[in-house]
């Protein structure tokens, strides 16, 4: 039982360290691993050794730091291939790209925030990061309040209790009943808008995207600087949003 229980704890922390180091994106050392993990240093070696050999992270020889190994690639690779909404959603977004000419994006939920699993580009010189595998709050993006609006009522209530209701500009909603009554009218019309509610000077509007039970399984969005989407032009965006949300939705036998 020992064995097991010491077992349990060495694969806990080995993932911990991959999310430490995802993290940090220079790399980190054992010291500080070490001091994150809250064990000993030889123990953070005996562990990152365990990563290397199998390729999870790596080692620059020169600052003697660790990095993520390109084992994860491999990993990712898969994992994407076999999310088959990326597919049916991939010439959905090029087309949104070329009707907005604004980034597209394509998410899903994961343990109450949503990651970004696909993006196309806009080709305008200026316009707002983004990336694959990005996780993103809820309640203050576009896309994220798309798939909280089409929770159940009690999973959404569970989720903004559990994650609050952090600001992170002026126009974020922060106030709990006006956050329920702002993903009620969400739902009512099909689609969502981030007006600078996540980040200033940036405009979004997303939709839905349900599968054949009507359950959310993802969200779909158009965003770029608020210089070149006007409210006019991202009411345009976001009924083009709903209508190709519906389409994927429709694919997924909604």
């Amino acid at each position: 039982m020992d064995k097991d229980v010491g077992s349990v704890q060495s694969v806990d922390r080995a993932l911990t360290i991959l999310e430490i180091l995802q993290e940090n994106s220079k790399g980190l050392g054992v010291t500080d691993l070490a001091k994150q993990l809250h064990v000993s240093k030889s123990t953070a070696h005996r562990l990152l050794m365990s990563l290397l050999k199998k390729g999870f992270v790596q080692k620059d020889m020169e600052t003697d730091k660790y990095l993520l190994g390109l084992k994860l690639i491999e990993f990712g690779q898969n994992v994407s291939e076999n999310l088959d909404i990326r597919k049916l959603a991939s010439g959905y977004l090029h087309e949104l790209v070329e009707i907005s000419g604004e980034t597209a994006h394509l998410a899903i939920l994961d343990n109450n925030e949503i990651v970004y699993i696909d993006k196309i580009e806009s080709s305008a010189t200026i316009r707002m990061y983004s990336k694959i595998g990005k996780r993103a709050p809820l309640h203050c993006t576009g896309i994220g309040k798309a798939v909280l609006a089409f929770l159940p009522e009690e999973k959404i209530k569970q989720i903004i209790d559990e994650n609050g209701l952090k600001k992170f500009t002026d126009k974020t909603i922060t106030d709990k009943e006006e956050m329920l009554a702002h993903l009620s009218e969400i739902k009512r019309r099909g689609y969502s808008i981030d007006d600078e509610e996540h980040e200033l000077g940036i405009n979004c509007a997303a939709a839905p995207i349900l599968n054949h039970k009507g359950e959310v399984v993802a969200g779909i969005s158009v965003a770029g600087p608020l210089m070149r989407i006007s409210k006019e032009k991202l009411s345009r965006i976001a009924k083009e949003v709903l209508r190709v949300s519906q389409e994927i939705s429709r694919l997924l036998g909604r």
